[in-house]
Parts: structure tokens; sequence; C-alpha cells
């Protein structure tokens, strides 16, 4: 259901179509259950790396969050494949391609195509900035990356290499 509404109303929600109301009402629902489960089941990559990038830049959280989180699950998705492919993440990720995407889709690799392809979608019509409006450069990667281990990190499907985890924040430079 957190899913659900928070597809559903999102983009209702920022663009400012639809019944307004209805759309604050299922974002201020998902908001809580993602918060709740988060709260018991832990975080992840994104979170991972927005600790270190609030101490160092002046960037709000939400921005890290949401600018990163289409990179992080292509390089999630990736990682998992070539290291993990019995990993239950991945079938996770192909049912969340199908609740996001409202539509059943058969083919794993598909499947986590059109996720991908979903968040890039939301990324951009929510006019996410890139890294680069903080001042963050390909010259910080690395500094960012060593202080990326946090607790945060340790709840991601897997534990991601420091090339990987640079790759996630290269893509939104």
């Amino acid at each position: 259901m957190c899913l659900r509404a928070a597809r559903d109303g999102l983009l209702p929600w920022y663009e400012g179509t639809g019944d307004p109301a209805s759309a604050r009402s299922r974002m201020a629902y998902a908001v809580l259950i993602s918060g709740i489960t988060l709260a018991q089941v832990g975080l992840g990559s994104v979170h991972g790396l927005a600790a270190p990038m609030g101490a160092f830049f002046p960037i709000p959280h939400g921005v890290v969050c949401g600018t990163l989180v289409a990179s992080a699950t292509r390089v999630n998705i990736a990682a998992l494949q070539s290291r993990e492919a019995g990993n239950p993440a991945l079938s996770k990720y192909a049912r969340l391609a199908e609740i996001l995407c409202e539509r059943r889709i058969r083919e794993p690799a598909a499947a986590y195509t059109a996720l991908i392809e979903r968040l890039e979608d939301w990324t951009e019509r929510l006019h996410l900035p890139r890294l680069a409006r903080y001042q963050i450069t390909a010259a910080d990667i690395p500094h960012i990356v060593a202080h990326s281990r946090g607790s945060s990190m340790k709840t991601n499907p897997i534990v991601l290499t420091d090339a990987e985890v640079a790759q996630v924040l290269a893509a939104r430079l």
C-alpha cells in the first residue's frame, strides 16, 4: 500500500494535478509508513551517501536521497546480478518495478530496466538537481566514498565496492 500511495500521490502532488487533498493524503501515508519501515529495517546506499554529503556540502538530505535513488538502484542491481544472482533483493526490485510501473513484467531484466527508467523519469520530472549544483565535483568523490561506510550502508542489499559507490555519485554530477 505504501508504494502505491507514493506512486499515485507523488507526481500529482508535485505537479498540482488531480485532487490535491488526495495526493497530499497519499504522500502523508507513504511518508509515515516508509519512516516506520526504515526505522525497523535500516536504510542503504543512498542514506549512506547522504550523511557525508550533508556534512561536507550545503546539500539538503532530501535532495541527496532523491537525486541518487535511480543511480543507486542501477548500481545495486548490477552488483547483485554480477556477484549475488540468487540474492532475494533482485526479486524485490522486480516486484517494485511492477508496482511503480503498474504492469506485470515477466522477465527480470525487463523489470530492472523499467524500474530504473521510472526512477530516472521521476528524477527529471521532479527537477531534482545534480550534485554539481552544490559544488560537488569528481575530485570530491573519493572523499565522500571514504566517509560513506556508516551504519546506513550496512543495510544495503549488497556491499558495494568503492568503485561502485563512486559510480552512484558520478552518475549525478
